[in-house]
């Protein structure tokens, strides 16, 4: 069966969102297409508006639709941490998380050569020039080969700039049996062990 050109134009569309592969994309377009009109416009309209308001931070690359975030403008937050993520989406979810209460910078992707990201397609440098008065900075990337291997470039460059550095742990997630987990993760949550 041939779909008509718009439904295929819908598909392929969807289908460059991450994580979104052609079966995804061909549920999502039928989705759409069963939903009411003003739904699609309200959906369109938060796309088109989004896109026109929000900016990145001017001092952390966050996602906002001011000057600068509302986590660095908060003068409750421990301004002399922070920590170092891929994206505005792993900041989010350590904001979830409670747990932590400095500052953030987003790279805005990772080392990844193969792709043509080098340092200078992140925000490295403006990271550097962040570090007056920071005690720490904590290293929050993926542990993926491009996060594994952006950390590590990082820790080089801070470590050599005399400027404490920390990974987050990595390990077993809460309620995960031990049976089910991988050899690296494993192997990862034995290394980061601490005492009790």
């Amino acid at each position: 069966m041939k779909y008509p050109s718009s439904l295929i134009t819908l598909i392929r569309e969807l289908g460059k969102l991450p994580g979104i592969g052609p079966k995804s994309a061909q549920r999502l377009a039928f989705y759409l297409f069963n939903q009411p009109e003003e739904d699609i416009k309200s959906l369109a309209h938060a796309l088109l508006e989004a896109q026109a308001s929000l900016v990145q931070c001017s001092r952390c690359y966050n996602i906002t639709d001011e000057p600068a975030c509302s986590i660095c403008t908060d003068l409750s937050r421990d301004s002399s941490m922070i920590c170092v993520v891929e994206e505005a989406s792993d900041l989010l979810a350590i904001e979830r998380s409670g747990e932590y209460q400095g500052l953030y910078h987003v790279l805005n992707g990772s080392l990844s050569p193969m792709n043509g990201i080098g340092p200078d397609q992140l925000t490295i440098q403006a990271l550097l020039g962040r570090l007056e008065g920071i005690s720490e900075v904590i290293l929050a990337t993926a542990t993926t080969v491009e996060g594994q291997a952006t950390a590590m470039y990082l820790a080089r460059l801070l470590n050599d700039l005399g400027v404490k550095t920390s990974r987050i742990a990595h390990g077993l997630p809460v309620g995960g049996d031990l049976e089910y987990a991988d050899e690296v993760t494993l192997g990862l949550a034995i290394a980061n062990r601490r005492a009790i």
